[in-house]
């Protein structure tokens, strides 16, 4: 029996090292006024950053957690926090929501694409830049940039594993439509012309509704968005990793200034930030997936924190398995301990994470689902 224990153990601690090892393309943070966070296994320490934004940021790592690049959409650092060649000037928006995502090319143990969202559906619409780390000695260049894909789009931006395993989906939304845009990235490069599918809420009007997240569920078979003005709700949609089809709408009403959105880790819960309208009223809240249907599942709202700062924004799951939240000006990022768990059992603490000299903004930063894979 002791062996049989000491074996459990054994593996136990095998598999904790694989899923860490796992997390360590998203083991650096940057984001916020200069703001970042190193995570190293169960550990989370402050870091400091080039990088300053209102809202997106991007970073990307290698397996073992070692920093290759970040940017904010419009810059682009290296692993040694300087500004790689050609690193200046790409069409996202520092106040542009999900203003950058970067994933690696298929196939490729090199080059990375850096995907673009413009402010408020403005008039760089959505591109892509691309990144060979093999130049300057392993730190990278830009070797292509401000691949024109659409426009205008919102400022949503997120990724899913097709499921081959191997390419990737990357998601946006048209401007002043329902339409849901579904780009292939594969060994060919990326595929301009998407599957588009005319799903759900017209993101329109007032050019403020083009703010708000577009997440993925971790097994990337749902998409969760934010809808962002006085009246805004959240937004609950299936995806198809096969194809790229959007389906089956799930509104959730009544949430003003809704901004951020994430899964829990096991895909039970759904949170969303809101800040009231003209904010002052900030609010994390979870709905429970396994409620029933789309009115049960709305009805299960619950507020599980508030917090001291007028707005909250982006939601963002740390290797370490909580869930850090973007509070506006402040040295501190809020934290649910718990996500998985349902109501005040998430253990959510507004002053949860202390950023040192440096402050957080309304983003974190954005990662592809199926990253590590």
């Amino acid at each position: 029996m002791t062996k049989l224990r000491h074996l459990a153990a054994v593996v136990l601690l095998t598999f904790s090292s694989i899923a860490a090892q796992a997390q360590g393309e998203k083991s650096n943070w940057y984001f916020g006024k200069g703001a970042g966070i190193i995570f190293k296994g169960d550990s989370a320490v402050a870091a400091n950053s080039r990088l300053f934004t209102e809202e997106g940021s991007a970073t990307m790592s290698d397996a073992a957690g070692n920093l290759l690049l970040y940017t904010n959409g419009i810059t682009v650092w290296n692993g040694d926090h300087r500004v790689m060649p050609n690193g200046n000037g790409l069409m996202g928006g520092k106040s542009s929501t999900q203003s950058a995502l970067i994933l690696p090319k298929p196939g490729s143990n090199n080059i990375y694409y850096i995907f673009t969202t413009d402010i408020q559906a403005q008039s760089n619409g959505l591109r892509y830049s691309v990144v060979d780390m093999g130049k300057q000695e392993g730190k990278g260049d830009i070797v292509s940039r401000n691949n024109f894909m659409i426009a205008p789009a919102t400022e949503k931006l997120t990724a899913v594993r097709h499921s081959n395993g191997r390419d990737w989906w990357v998601l946006a939304h048209r401007w002043n439509s329902n339409g849901y845009m579904a780009f292939l990235v594969n060994e060919q490069g990326v595929e301009v012309r998407p599957v588009l599918s005319m799903v759900g809420t017209v993101h329109g009007g007032a050019n403020r509704k083009a703010i708000g997240y577009l997440v993925p569920s971790p097994d990337g078979t749902r998409l969760a968005a934010a809808l962002w003005d006085a009246d805004s709700n959240f937004e609950i949609l299936n995806f198809d990793r096969s194809t790229g089809k959007v389906s089956d709408p799930v509104l959730l009403k009544g949430f003003e200034e809704a901004y951020g959105v994430l899964f829990s880790p096991d895909g039970t819960k759904l949170y969303g930030t809101a800040n009231g309208t003209g904010g002052g009223k900030a609010q994390i809240v979870q709905f429970d997936l396994k409620a029933g249907n789309a009115d049960a599942i709305a009805k299960s709202a619950t507020v599980i924190g508030t917090s001291k700062s007028p707005r909250i924004g982006a939601l963002q799951l740390g290797p370490d398995g909580k869930i850090y939240v973007a509070r506006q000006d402040n040295y501190y990022l809020g934290v649910i301990n718990n996500p998985n768990a349902k109501g005040a059992a998430v253990n959510y603490v507004d002053d949860g994470f202390h950023l040192g000299k440096q402050r957080s903004d309304l983003g974190l930063p954005n990662f592809p689902q199926g990253l590590g894979q």
